[in-house]
């Protein structure tokens, strides 16, 4: 059985990690470099990157932070924010990434999956995914909207049928964040892990929500995620209790959950 795995999330501007609630009010945490050192002293099984002004500024992702951060730990991490063609990827992957995730830029150009997949292995791309509740099944029979531009812009797609052509042109992870979730503390979207679940066959992280290890052994053990993305729960100066990763397993495995190794 493959185990679980615990991912940190670094919302980044201008080198330093930021936290928000729903895309919005974001605070100053630490320097980007730092606070990965800790996460990767402290056990996290791999680091999640997003520069999210890069796309909102026109720029490439910030390619100096990449190679701090890589500098620092030895365990996937993965980057996003920025990335718009194949020359960007290679550079992101140069400086240090193991992954590349792709957002708002899929959308646009759905063919940069492939293109990606292609000329550096699916492995390689995780397709990431902001979507939002939404009345209209209709038009979004899912019930959820895919959202891009830091969750400030509808596409219009549905949100599952949007993951099962990602992975169609070649994503080989599937990264599901839950807008109406994101920074409350109140657990994953349960009713959207599940229906993702439903249609995707790679690998999938479950992200938006948590706040307590209570929700990543509900996410763990009702559905088939692969990863769950911890943020808020690790170091927002936001929240009133910081877990440590070593606790975060120790509740997990202790409920059953297969984790990676850590020490105590």
């Amino acid at each position: 059985m493959l185990t679980k795995r615990l991912i940190a999330c670094f919302d980044i501007v201008a080198g330093r990690v930021t936290k928000a609630i729903q895309f919005q009010d974001n605070i100053d945490v630490a320097p980007a470099d730092e606070l990965a050192s800790k996460m990767y002293e402290t056990g996290i099984d791999e680091l999640i990157f997003y520069d999210i002004t890069a796309s909102s500024e026109k720029r490439r992702i910030d390619i100096e932070t990449v190679k701090k951060v890589a500098k620092r730990v030895f365990i996937p991490f993965t980057v996003g924010g920025g990335i718009k063609n194949l020359d960007d990827m290679y550079e992101a992957l140069k400086a240090g990434a193991e992954k590349i995730s792709i957002d708002s830029m899929a959308v646009r150009n759905p063919q940069i999956i492939a293109d990606g997949a292609k000329a550096f292995g699916s492995q390689c791309i995780v397709l990431s995914t902001q979507v939002k509740r939404t009345s209209d099944r209709l038009e979004f029979p899912s019930g959820y909207e895919v959202y891009i531009d830091g969750a400030r812009t509808a596409t219009g797609l549905d949100a599952i049928e949007w993951l099962k052509r990602g992975q169609e042109l070649g994503a080989g992870e599937i990264c599901l964040n839950s807008i109406d979730c994101d920074g409350t503390l109140g657990g994953y979207d349960m009713e959207l892990m599940k229906a993702a679940e439903a249609v995707v066959t790679v690998p999938l992280i479950a992200s938006g929500g948590a706040g307590k290890p209570e929700h990543l052994k509900e996410v763990f053990s009702e559905t088939d995620t692969h990863a769950a993305i911890i943020s808020s729960m690790l170091y927002s100066p936001r929240v009133a209790r910081n877990y440590s990763v070593c606790e975060l397993k120790e509740y997990l495995t202790k409920n059953g959950i297969d984790v990676r190794p850590f020490s105590g």
